[in-house]
């Protein structure tokens, strides 16, 4: 959408070819459907939010960043609020609002809409050395030409809404490498079958550490939850961004962030002290959330009916050790279905990054998350989205710097 309004401010006439039933389908359940549309953070934090390739998008983040996005949004009709780590939401926290936004300008600009589209094929022409696209094949023969093409199909993350990769096969049918994609902000699966116990529990302002061949690769602070198969949340969906598929991974969590080993030791202490003689399965009720408790005490070694007042130093120790450092193995990652993005994709090393053109194919462009570009949550794959869609559709659709 971004990519069209972009080429049409330009003067171009644009078809923006949709294989849904409407635009927008996988912007309607962005942020559980109020649609995180970008962060209100600095040119810094956009860069350093973003995890694959973000020198690439120095010009398209400054060719049009996140503030022109939000000036875009409110002055079609979309206001903006700003919550808690300065991300970007509708005042009415409908994604269908932002959507709406969107169509009234391509309206506007007279965009032609072919909604249930789909694209078979590119056009392409040889000449002299080089090769140019000429427009495209439709799924039903029909061919549609243009001085210009650009390939804005995203991922494979959430199929039903219409992301299958078509815009992989479109760059390898056209000599494009193409980097490795796996989901990614996607929960863990693990190993330890006591997850489906905890089925539910949410852990607040815990903090976690993952490791991966036993070298930290992510250290985060926030919000998680326990499922059937393993663990999601806010935090999980960032550390997956670091997730190393090859070797031995390990996910601590640190339950009591708060206090160090020293002061944590004095809390066990006091507490233990307060319940010296109930048994141990019996007095850990003030330190963790219920449903815990039966897993920590089973994974402590301390057995369950041995009074406090006969809990060891070193037993202590060796609970205060697991309450900062617990375990959980995983053994991989949930699929496209419930990853909120795709990482890898077409190589940035075939797009000039001026332009988002095609460095082998003249006239083809990829925006998005086609691209081998991911980014943290927050609103940044988002804002990446909007930056090289619109550098993508304003060369496409004439730009001249003379």
């Amino acid at each position: 959408m971004m990519a069209a309004l972009a080429a049409a401010q330009q003067g171009s006439s644009v078809y923006l070819v949709e294989k849904n039933e409407k635009l927008g389908k996988k912007l309607f359940i962005t942020g559980k459907g109020r649609c995180n549309v970008t962060n209100a953070g600095d040119m810094d934090t956009l860069f350093s939010n973003v995890c694959t390739n973000s020198k690439f998008l120095y010009s398209a983040f400054y060719d049009y960043d996140n503030y022109a996005l939000m000036d875009f949004l409110e002055q079609a009709g979309c206001p903006l609020k700003v919550e808690r780590g300065d991300r970007v939401f509708p005042v009415s926290d409908h994604s269908s609002d932002v959507i709406a936004a969107f169509s009234r300008e391509l309206k506007r600009l007279g965009v032609e809409i072919l909604l249930h589209t789909e694209v078979k094929s590119l056009i392409l022409h040889q000449e002299g050395a080089t090769q140019r696209v000429e427009g495209v094949v439709l799924k039903d023969g029909r061919k549609l030409l243009g001085d210009g093409c650009i390939v804005c199909t995203g991922g494979l993350s959430y199929p039903s809404t219409g992301s299958t990769g078509d815009g992989y096969g479109f760059a390898e049918l056209t000599g494009h490498r193409l980097i490795e994609r796996r989901p990614s902000l996607v929960p863990f699966q693990c190993r330890e079958e006591w997850c489906s116990k905890l089925m539910g529990l949410t852990l607040k302002n815990v903090s976690v550490r993952l490791c991966c061949n036993e070298k930290e690769v992510y250290q985060g602070f926030g919000e998680m939850l326990f499922t059937h198969f393993g663990v999601s949340g806010p935090l999980i969906l960032t550390a997956s961004s670091f997730y190393a598929q090859a070797g031995k991974t390990k996910l601590y969590i640190d339950l009591k962030p708060s206090l160090d080993m020293e002061q944590l030791d004095r809390r066990l202490l006091r507490d233990f002290e307060e319940n010296k003689n109930k048994q141990f399965k019996n007095a850990c009720g003030g330190l963790f959330p219920i449903k815990l408790i039966p897993v920590i005490r089973d994974l402590s070694g301390i057995h369950p009916d041995k009074k406090v007042n006969e809990i060891t130093r070193e037993e202590r120790k060796t609970f205060g050790k697991l309450i900062k450092s617990f375990p959980l193995t995983v053994t991989g990652l949930r699929g496209y279905q419930e990853a909120i993005i795709t990482k890898g994709g077409v190589s940035v090393k075939d797009i000039n990054p001026s332009s988002m053109e095609s460095k082998r194919i003249k006239g083809l462009y990829f925006a998005g998350e086609v691209l081998d570009l991911d980014a943290l949550t927050g609103g940044f794959n988002l804002q990446i989205a909007w930056s090289t869609g619109h550098l993508a559709g304003k060369h496409a659709g004439g730009f001249s710097e003379e």
